[in-house]
């Protein structure tokens, strides 16, 4: 059957953000004492949450972020979206015309999924079922963010799909039960080794332009009936 319940990461799935959002990391880090690439920070924190972020950075780059360093960044985060933030093409016309209830599930705090949200014009397609890692205790690639979408969508697991553009994005997904799709139409995607990296997460699909997401949630359930 096609899914009863379509999940949404924010990031580089509805909102073209990853670029920015690393480059504001980085400004974070250089401030904080330490240097880590461009490749680097997609291969450590793409997808991830903060506190991840956080704990992955004193743990293998030994530097320590205070709250100082984080305010720095989601003020520098914050002026990067006001001014450069786009949604992802295509994905304001396939919203209305998924036929199914959709919620986005995001690495990111409440405050910056809605604001991404609003000044792309993407909140009212979505609002109010907008879910955060800081309402679960742990964060991607950990199931539980999914999980708590669904429940609180009173959507069965198996009966999701979820739309991502990480690596633990999708071990998240597949971690919860739930079908899912690698998006790669975002402007950071076109990275070889990311790419690399989505696929041999092993994904139900790969798929690169959000307007044939319809098409392929229909073919899905078609597949399912002919097996």
């Amino acid at each position: 059957m096609t899914p009863e319940l379509v999940i949404f990461d924010c990031d580089g799935v509805l909102v073209d953000s990853e670029a920015l959002s690393v480059s504001a990391l980085l400004g974070m880090i250089e401030l904080a004492g330490g240097t880590v690439s461009e490749d680097a920070a997609y291969e450590h924190f793409l997808g991830k949450s903060m506190k991840s972020v956080r704990e992955i950075l004193g743990r293998e780059f030994g530097l320590e972020i205070s709250d100082r360093h984080l305010t720095a960044m989601r003020v520098d985060l914050m002026r990067k979206f006001r001014e450069e933030l786009k949604p992802i093409p295509g994905v304001k016309e396939v919203l209305p015309k998924l036929g199914r209830p959709c919620c986005v599930a995001s690495s990111g705090t409440l405050e910056r999924i809605r604001y991404a949200l609003d000044v792309t014009g993407l909140l009212p397609l979505l609002e109010p079922h907008l879910f955060s890692a800081t309402m679960v205790k742990r964060g991607k690639p950990a199931p539980d963010l999914f999980l708590h979408a669904a429940a609180s969508m009173r959507a069965h697991p198996r009966n999701c799909l979820v739309i991502e553009d990480s690596p633990a994005g999708v071990a998240a997904a597949r971690a919860a039960s739930m079908r899912v799709f690698a998006f790669t139409g975002g402007s950071h995607a076109s990275n070889p080794t990311l790419k690399a990296r989505l696929a041999s997460t092993e994904p139900d699909f790969i798929f690169a332009d959000m307007l044939q997401l319809p098409d392929l949630i229909a073919g899905l359930g078609a597949r399912e009936k002919a097996s």
